[in-house]
């Protein structure tokens, strides 16, 4: 075979050689051969001082004769594969008997070559020598390569190895830190001993399917369990190893904990499962509204991890807990362990609301915000639901404008509450169907002559058991429900027939949820055109006590029915949602003064100034007057006096059928 030598040279130049000579003829002849090939050649007398050389230098390639005084060639190539098996060497001799072939060939030489050295003989043996030298160079640093893979996954991966039968034959520290068992406690033992039991069975069938199977790559995340009970998830690659012919040897698996990066709420939720006896405490923000009105969402997110970081520290200092979860909109949540912290219920429950306010007397700075960490906290300590119950507590304090609730049982509350609403609302359905929604109507009188001149229409239900009901037992349970507008459309209906059947005021009583919907809206006016010639006996009484999501919508109703001659009044004006600004919005004729103003007028000095200030308004404003909950003479003199116009109340007359 034809080598090319200068590509030859242009490598073996940077081999060192090692060449081993006692004839000083022979010696210097072919040192001024190899000199065209090799850069760096240390020549050596004999065997004695080549094997002395080749322990003080690092070698690439030995070219030696054999016969030499002190220590042959053989003997120093057999003492030096005693250090080096692998380095490569040429023997350079002008003897071929048959012993030295087969001793050469016993030390495993590269190459025979007889003097006088034959240059193309010579090229093709070096040839060899390079590419072993080259396969030797690619082999270490493959290994090199190698050992830097397997450094740099331990150390950023938590890694094990199984058996064909998933026993665990390896680990590294990652996987112990994270498990937190020993390696005597894991090798040998199955990988179930890590995973969680919630994970779906279907994953680890696709898993097996796909490495032993398919004999494929398997990537997936895992929810796994620490020996102390804690979750934690991991993106995970399961790969099998197999031999040349495609056998599988074993399986290795690389993880990724990815705990942070999951959703804390299903963190928190998979904390709560796994714990035995749990207080959860759930915090907030307190005023979180404000600083979502206040700042852009970059700083809001500034301030949630600042406060994050600081009721970290804080909890961390006082208590005994795993994780502090970060959830949506400035809430935080994190478990104690109810058997360590609840031997004294009443002292927990002080010493927590001792914590509350030593981080409301805190503040955080971000910048040129100084924001005060106060915090509002529901805890619950009873199981079931006990995550539905904190949250239901959070909704709680907020609407009474509170800052600490043990919401123990709230879930189950609400639970059996829901399933009352579910039975009043069948009992509505019901008595829409059997047509047993009346309107019953109560007297209005004139406070001069005691007369009576309007009557309030006020709808009820009469159940199977034939029991009349009043609003209170069904009417907030309807407007959460399709079966509201119905019975706001029977009652106008049921009015509007008093109206034609008498000559009185009807009074009819809608809210802000009646009149946003356009059908009833449609409704009105349609019964208005019908009944025009006596609209202007109709009085609609708008309920102070619900919220306008569209005022225009209200106002324009307001203009559309006064053209009938419609009158306004206000329900429960004096309490509430009242004021003076939506008077000048609604323009009405009639102010019903609240019933918590006048049944303790007598005694409350309070309520008799307010009403005075009220009736004192009205009657500067050209506006009419009724008292609710008249209950005795007393009471009525009263209103009387302060110049109220009407009345109305079982002192005179509870609300009936009429037919």
């Amino acid at each position: 075979m034809t080598v090319d030598i200068d590509e030859i040279i242009e490598y073996s130049q940077h081999l060192k050689l090692l060449y081993v000579e006692d004839n000083a003829d022979a010696r210097e002849m072919t040192a001024m051969i190899l000199e065209d090939f090799f850069d760096d050649i240390v020549i050596a007398v004999d065997g004695q001082d080549g094997l002395e050389k080749f322990h003080e230098n690092k070698f690439d390639l030995i070219i030696t004769d054999i016969n030499m005084p002190k220590l042959n060639g053989l003997d120093m190539i057999e003492k030096i594969r005693e250090t080096d098996s692998n380095i490569s060497i040429l023997v350079l001799s002008a003897h071929n008997e048959d012993d030295f072939f087969i001793r050469s060939i016993k030390l495993s030489i590269d190459g025979y070559l007889l003097k006088p050295i034959d240059i193309d003989q010579f090229a093709n043996m070096l040839n060899k020598v390079v590419q072993k030298n080259r396969y030797k160079e690619e082999s270490e640093l493959n290994m090199h390569l190698l050992e830097e893979y397997k450094l740099a996954t331990n150390e950023s991966s938590i890694v094990s190895k199984a058996d064909t039968r998933g026993i665990i034959t390896y680990v590294n520290d990652a996987f112990l830190e994270i498990t937190k068992y020993t390696k005597e406690e894991l090798i040998g033992k199955n990988h179930n001993i890590v995973r969680h039991p919630d994970n779906p069975k279907s994953i680890f069938e696709d898993m097996w399917h796909t490495i032993r199977d398919k004999k494929q790559i398997w990537k997936g995340i895992v929810r796994n369990r620490a020996k102390d009970g804690r979750s934690y998830y991991v993106d995970s690659l399961v790969m099998p190893i197999l031999d040349t012919e495609g056998n599988i040897l074993e399986y290795i698996s690389l993880r990724n904990d990815i705990t942070s990066i999951m959703n804390p709420a299903k963190q928190l939720n998979d904390a709560i499962k796994n714990a035995n006896s749990l207080i959860l405490v759930y915090l907030k923000l307190d005023k979180y509204e404000l600083i979502e009105e206040f700042y852009d969402n970059e700083t809001i997110e500034k301030i949630e991890n600042k406060a994050y970081e600081y009721l970290k520290e804080k909890i961390s200092s006082k208590y005994n807990f795993d994780t502090l979860f970060q959830l949506n909109n400035g809430e935080f949540a994190f478990i104690l362990d109810k058997d360590e912290y609840l031997q004294d219920e009443e002292k927990f429950i002080k010493d927590l609301k001792e914590f509350q306010t030593q981080i409301k007397e805190d503040k955080i700075d971000l910048e040129n915000i100084e924001y005060e960490t106060a915090i509002i906290m529901s805890i619950s300590y009873e199981k079931d639901k006990i995550l539905e119950s904190v949250k239901l507590g959070l909704k709680k304090i907020l609407k009474n404008k509170d800052h600490f609730i043990v919401a123990n049982n709230l879930a189950t509350i609400e639970q059996n509450r829901a399933k009352e609403n579910m039975k009043t609302v069948s009992m509505i359905k019901t008595a829409i169907s059997q047509s047993k929604i009346f309107s019953y109507f109560q007297p209005i009188i004139d406070n001069n002559t005691k007369e009576i001149v309007k009557y309030e229409s006020l709808v009820r239900l009469v159940n199977e058991e034939d029991k009349v009901l009043s609003p209170f037992f069904f009417l907030e349970t309807a407007k959460k429900s399709n079966q509201y507008q119905k019975i706001t459309n029977i009652v106008l209906e049921h009015s509007f027939t008093m109206l034609k059947n008498c000559n009185f005021d009807i009074s009819i009583n809608l809210s802000a949820l009646d009149i946003e919907q356009r059908s009833t809206r449609e409704k009105v006016l349609e019964l208005l055109e019908a009944h025009k010639d006596m609209a202007n006996r109709v009085v609609f009484e708008l309920l102070e006590d619900e919220g306008v999501n569209d005022l225009e919508i209200v106002k324009q109703f307001i203009t559309d029915v006064k053209e009938y001659g419609v009158k306004i009044a206000i329900d429960d004006f004096g309490a509430g949602y009242s004021n003076y600004e939506r008077l000048l919005e609604y323009q009405p004729d009639i102010l019903k003064i609240d019933g918590c103003l006048i049944r303790d007028i007598e005694t409350n000095s309070y309520s008799h100034s307010v009403v005075k200030s009220i009736v004192t308004f009205a009657k500067e404003q050209g506006l009419q007057t009724i008292a609710e909950f008249i209950e005795n003479e007393a009471i009525y003199k009263i209103v009387k006096d302060l110049g109220v116009d009407f009345s109305q109340g079982y002192y005179f007359g509870k609300p009936e059928p009429i037919n």
